[in-house]
C-alpha cells in the first residue's frame, strides 16, 4: 500500500542523521502510551503491563543483521527464556505474532507449544517478484528463490483446575455440567436452543465451539438454580462465585478479521519514504512494512490495549501502536537502532 502525500511528509522527517548521545541501560523514550526501552527485554518484562498482543520479530538465524546468528540451530536457546516469560506474563486474552523464516519458525515452534502456546494460523508475507533480485543463485543453492517470510499467530488458551488436575476449557465446561447431576440434554434448554449446546459447547470432539457470553451466562444460571445443592457454585474458578459473563469474555484472545484480508499478505519490502535511512544506508535490513504490523495489532487489540515488542529493532510495533491508540512496551539493545526508533517515534506523525 503506497504512502499518502501526508504520510510521505511524516516519514521523510525520520530519514535524517541519527542523534549522537550517551546511552545508559534503562533509558526510556516515551510518547503518550508508548515506551521505548533501551535494554534487554528479559530484564524488563516484569515491569511491563500485561500484554494483549506480542509482536516478536527477533533473530532469524540467517545473519541478516547485527546479533542475528548465521544458522537457525541456536534459535531455540535464544528464544526459550523469552517464550517462558511471555507465557508467565500473558493471559488467555493474549495473541502472539511470531515473525521469522519458515525454517526459523519451525525450529522454535516446539518451544512455543511446550510453553502453552497454541498454533492458530501461519501468514505468508509475499514480497513479490521484485524481491528476487540478489536474493539467491538458484543453480548454486538448488532451490527456487525465496520471496517470503512468515508471521505465525499463536494464542494462549485458558487452563482450568478440576479436582487437582489441569484441564482444557472444553473439558472443564463438560465436567462442571456433569457435576450438577443434570443430564447434558438440559444444556439445550438452558441455552434456549434445540440441540446446539450439546452439539457445540459440550461435545468431546474437535468440532467444539466457545460458548458466547450470553450462552455461558444462561448455562451458569441454569446450573446454579437446578443443579445439586452440595456442588454449588458451578462454573466457578475460586469456589466462591461463578464466573460472570464479563470474566468469561476474557477467557480467550480477541480477534477481528477485516474484509479482504487473508493469510497471504502481498506487500513489497519497505522502500521509499517509509524506509529509514542514514544518508544513503538503510538503518536496518529487516524493517517491516507498517501496514503488516497494523494488521496484526488491529486484529487482536482494542484502543488502550497493551502491545509488547521484545525485539524492537526500529520498533515498528511501537509506531503502529501509537498510530492506533494502543499502549506499547518495546525493547532494543542495539544503540543505533534504539536511537533511530526514538527519533522515529518523535517525528512520525507531527
Amino acid at each position: 500500500m503506497a504512502a499518502t502525500k501526508a504520510q510521505s511528509s511524516k516519514l521523510a522527517r525520520t530519514n535524517r542523521s541519527l542523534p549522537k548521545r550517551q546511552l545508559s541501560e534503562g533509558d526510556v523514550e516515551s510518547r503518550d502510551q508508548v515506551r521505548l526501552h533501551y535494554g534487554d527485554a528479559l530484564e524488563l518484562y516484569g515491569s511491563w503491563r500485561t500484554p494483549i498482543c506480542i509482536v516478536s520479530d527477533g533473530p532469524y538465524g540467517i545473519k541478516g543483521f547485527p546479533g542475528d546468528p548465521p544458522t537457525p540451530e541456536t534459535l531455540p536457546e535464544i528464544y526459550r527464556p523469552h517464550i517462558e516469560a511471555w507465557s508467565r506474563y500473558s493471559t488467555p486474552e493474549t495473541t502472539l505474532w511470531f515473525w521469522n523464516t519458515e525454517l526459523g519458525w519451525a525450529t522454535v515452534h516446539p518451544i512455543l507449544v511446550a510453553n502453552g502456546w497454541e498454533y492458530r494460523c501461519c501468514h505468508i508475507w509475499d514480497k513479490g517478484l521484485g524481491h528476487v533480485a540478489g536474493n539467491a543463485n538458484s543453480q548454486t543453492l538448488r532451490k527456487f528463490p525465496v520471496v517470503t517470510e512468515v508471521c505465525v499467530q499463536y494464542v494462549k488458551p485458558a487452563r482450568f483446575r478440576f479436582e487437582g488436575r489441569e484441564v482444557s476449557m472444553q473439558e472443564w465446561l463438560r465436567l462442571e455440567w456433569l457435576r450438577t447431576g443434570l443430564p447434558l440434554s438440559l444444556t439445550n434448554e438452558a441455552c434456549n436452543v434445540r440441540n446446539a449446546a450439546t452439539r457445540k459447547y459440550f461435545t468431546k470432539c474437535h468440532l467444539w465451539y466457545f460458548p458466547p457470553v450470553e450462552a455461558f451466562e444462561r448455562l451458569v444460571a441454569y446450573a446454579n438454580t437446578h443443579g445439586a445443592t452440595e456442588g454449588k457454585p458451578y462454573f466457578s474458578i475460586d469456589g466462591n462465585l461463578p464466573l460472570s459473563g464479563e470474566q468469561w469474555s476474557r477467557m480467550r484472545a480477541k480477534f477481528h478479521c477485516e474484509v479482504g484480508i487473508n493469510n497471504v499478505w502481498r506487500e513489497p519490502p519497505v522502500r521509499g519514504v517509509e524506509r529509514l535511512k542514514e544518508k544513503y544506508r538503510c538503518v536496518h535490513n529487516n524493517q517491516k512494512p507498517l501496514r503488516l504490523i497494523d494488521i496484526c495489532i488491529q486484529a487482536c487489540t482494542e484502543p488502550g490495549d497493551v502491545v509488547w515488542e521484545p525485539f524492537g529493532g526500529l520498533c515498528s510495533a511501537a509506531i503502529a501502536s501509537h498510530s492506533n491508540g494502543r499502549a506499547c512496551h518495546s525493547a532494543e539493545i542495539m544503540p543505533e537502532y534504539w536511537l533511530a526508533s526514538t527519533e522515529r517515534l518523535k517525528t512520525y506523525d507531527e
